[in-house]
């Protein structure tokens, strides 16, 4: 094998830019805490307050030159008389005690917004049922069994475990409720018995009718059947048709088997179609009304305003802060000052940084500003008509216009939101497939779903449009689809079958 220098050109992406790229992905909550953070870590970052703090035109330029050759740069006016005597470490303990405040300020905001979820959203399905289950007056032995039973309950509210299941579950010690113990062995693998008193399924039986009256209504149900009848039955309706129907051709009324129903039960069109109106009414998960899922609102990046008749694109950052680098680094570089060579070392290498960071963001912003204008002047049809007038539109699109790379565009558009007279929508809504037309052209997927939305709730409910029809009407209105295609996109709208949207 033989050894040899070759030289190569080869591309490498800087830590710098990594970062930068990444920075470009973050949503404007999320830059607003990263901002935080680099002022807790670099003492040359400052929050901007006024315009006649701002940096003095010409420093920034000084600081290039000086960071470039190593030299000196020269003080400016109001310096020269304090330039020798700059106390660092007093410098250096205001930044840590500006530092601090800021970090105890987010930890109080962070604090309060968990005190408002959790006061607002704190409430579980197993938290609501035990605050009614404590106020029912029930033997303690039945309120071991109802809370076993409760924290059992699926997220849905419905019990999916037998009470045969439960009863061998439990058992009765020394007159206490416990979950039993199974036979365990010593160490010389002798088996040891611990049980006691198994519980009776009847009495587990009995606590869950009890708590089957708690609310919602239909919780603790062993299946959707019953769920729903419980319902029925809460609503006077427990000899009804349509309690009727649930109990004794439920798999007919589930599959929607309108001619069969027909056939096996003795009464008129109306009242069936009644019943089943009832039955479509009732919530088979009922546990889900119930949920601790906190609600996160939604902040938007950006916003598109019409003003008269054209579109302005603004950025919603006016809460994050505006940072400028502090002055007090060019008395510790100049000529004269007492600062030692390690402490302007340190401080050459926090400027870098902050400048970096400072020009990092002003790039993010001017970026996201080119991204939504283009995007604004391709779909002024859908801000000013609708969906229907959606254009077809993908990443390379916007880059190719804008200058960037697709990839650039991407991260623009990760997890950002714009709000629009129109709404308020993720970037990425504007970014969709296409369907081609005839004669040419393309209309944008979330159109023809719309379109197909459209026709399905403007149909006949006696005679539901199949599949096939759909695709007939698609096409005679210029649309190239094929069936499987209308198949897919009324599956991603949730609409069943034309035969469970049939109503007799």
């Amino acid at each position: 094998m033989e050894l040899g220098l070759h030289v190569t050109l080869k591309q490498q992406i800087s830590p710098q830019l990594m970062y930068s790229l990444k920075l470009l992905q973050y949503t404007t909550l999320e830059l607003e805490l990263e901002i935080k953070e680099k002022l807790e870590e670099n003492p040359l970052l400052e929050v901007e307050e006024d315009e006649e703090d701002q940096e003095e035109p010409g420093e920034r330029e000084a600081l290039e030159a000086k960071n470039s050759d190593g030299g000196q740069v020269d003080a400016e006016p109001e310096l020269k008389n304090d330039e020798g005597n700059i106390d660092w470490d007093a410098y250096i303990k205001d930044g840590m005690n500006y530092q601090q405040d800021l970090h105890e300020e987010f930890e109080k905001k962070e604090e309060q917004d968990i005190l408002e979820r959790e006061g607002k959203f704190g409430m579980t399905l197993e938290h609501a049922l035990l605050e009614q289950f404590h106020l029912i007056e029930v033997s303690s032995l039945g309120r071991e069994i109802g809370e076993y039973l409760i924290g059992n309950l699926e997220d849905d509210g419905l019990l999916d475990i037998s009470l045969e299941y439960v009863a061998s579950e439990l058992e009765i010690v020394s007159g206490k409720l416990q979950i039993k113990k199974r036979p365990i062995q010593s160490e010389a693998f002798l088996e040891v018995d611990v049980s006691g008193v198994q519980v009776e399924v009847e009495e587990v039986e009995r606590v869950l009718k009890i708590i089957q009256t708690l609310e919602p209504t239909g919780i603790g149900a062993r299946s959707i059947q019953e769920c729903l009848l419980l319902q029925l039955q809460a609503m006077e309706l427990g000899d009804s048709l349509a309690a009727k129907l649930v109990s004794e051709h439920w798999e007919d009324v589930r599959n929607r088997r309108i001619a069969a129903i027909k056939k096996m039960v003795k009464a008129n069109v109306e009242d069936i179609q009644h019943a089943l109106k009832i039955i479509a009414g009732l919530n088979p998960h009922p546990g889900l009304t119930i949920s601790d899922a906190p609600i996160i609102p939604v902040y938007p990046d950006l916003v598109v305003e019409k003003v008269d008749g054209d579109y302005i694109v603004l950025l919603n950052d006016r809460q994050v802060h505006r940072l400028r680098i502090s002055r007090a680094y060019h008395a510790i570089l100049t000529k004269g000052s007492k600062s030692s060579e390690s402490e302007r070392q340190y401080v050459r290498q926090k400027l870098n940084d902050a400048k970096w960071f400072v020009d990092s963001i002003e790039q993010r912003r001017s970026t996201m500003m080119k991204v939504m204008t283009y995007i604004v002047e391709a779909q002024r049809g859908f801000l000013d008509n609708g969906l229907a007038y959606l254009r077809p539109m993908i990443l390379q699109n916007v880059a190719d216009h804008v200058g960037v790379h697709a990839a650039t565009v991407s991260r623009v558009t990760q997890g950002k939101y714009v709000q629009t007279p129109r709404g308020l929508f993720k970037l990425k809504f504007f970014f969709d497939g296409m369907i081609p037309k005839e004669g040419g052209g393309e209309m944008a997927t979330k159109s023809v779903k719309d379109r197909l939305f459209r026709l399905i709730r403007e149909e006949d409910t006696t005679a539901p449009l199949s599949d096939e029809g759909l695709m007939k009407i698609l096409q005679s209105e210029g649309m190239q689809i094929k069936r499987r295609t209308v198949a897919k996109y009324r599956d991603q709208l949730g609409i069943p079958v034309a035969r469970m949207r049939k109503q007799i």
